[in-house]
């Protein structure tokens, strides 16, 4: 098991570890084989994967992790841990805090922002921002557009007043001849 709680105080830290050992384990076994589940509470959620073969394993997040992104950590973990260690954790009674794991670390360091981790929430966070500037800059032109649209009808104003003024002073130049 290992854990990032540098942002708890450090006399937090111990009833925190606590506390997600025990979310971990009383949800893994809650969690059927071959399933995935999410369960929130408070303001954690426990992301809990339990392979087909029986492996298992859980992340716990802030309700703002996406959770496509944890159990794709999940995933990869599971998979390179089954890959390092075969079948061997099958003859473990259970898994505990000292089977040692140094890849996870790595993981816990690499998926601390989900869009760098995950290809697909990068280009979903790429394309909101791109749709957010698109919005602005249509936002801009049909403002233009409402700019323009009142310089036009200035500009006939402007042209029906000088009409206007022409006609009138050609009515009364009219009545004087100069010569």
């Amino acid at each position: 098991m290992a854990c990032d709680l540098s942002s708890y105080g450090f006399f937090q830290r111990q009833g925190v570890k606590e506390m997600l050992t025990f979310f971990s384990k009383t949800f893994t076994k809650r969690t059927e084989p071959g399933q995935r589940q999410s369960i929130s509470h408070e303001s954690y959620v426990v992301h809990c994967y339990v392979r087909s073969d029986g492996l298992a394993g859980s992340v716990t997040t802030d309700a703002e992790y996406p959770p496509r992104v944890a159990f794709v950590l999940l995933t990869q973990l599971l998979d390179e841990f089954l890959s390092t260690n075969g079948d061997s954790w099958k003859s473990m009674p259970t898994l505990t805090e000292s089977t040692a794991f140094p890849p996870l670390e790595e993981y816990i360091v690499k998926y601390q922002d989900p869009a760098s981790a995950d290809k697909v929430t990068k280009i979903q966070n790429d394309l909101e921002e791109t749709t957010q500037i698109l919005h602005k800059t249509i936002d801009s032109v049909l403002e233009r557009g409402v700019k323009l649209d009142s310089l036009v009808e200035k500009s006939d104003d402007l042209s029906r007043q000088s009409k206007m003024f022409y006609k009138q002073a050609k009515k009364t130049n009219s009545c004087c001849v100069v010569s």
